[in-house]
């Protein structure tokens, strides 16, 4: 699915996407795979388990950028 953030705290971590099925999903920004900087207003394409977005994928910058792994990223899988 896709959708946008439309709002992000950034001091509890937790923010709210709007997707193009006119729902709001909100999320935790452990959920992003390619966090990368500013999120708010960021395109973003996600699933949806348990009526929650996971495996959020940021889709700004060049496809390396979205499908590549960080270091950071890495030693967590």
């Amino acid at each position: 699915m896709q959708g946008q953030i439309t709002k992000f705290h950034e001091d509890i971590g937790f923010g709210v996407i709007s997707a193009t099925d006119g729902r709001k999903y909100r999320f935790a920004k452990s959920d992003i795979r390619n966090p990368n900087g500013r999120l708010l207003g960021i395109d973003v394409d996600f699933l949806v388990e348990s009526r929650s977005p996971k495996e959020i994928i940021l889709l700004h910058g060049s496809p390396w950028t979205v499908f590549g792994r960080t270091d950071a990223i890495a030693k967590r899988v």
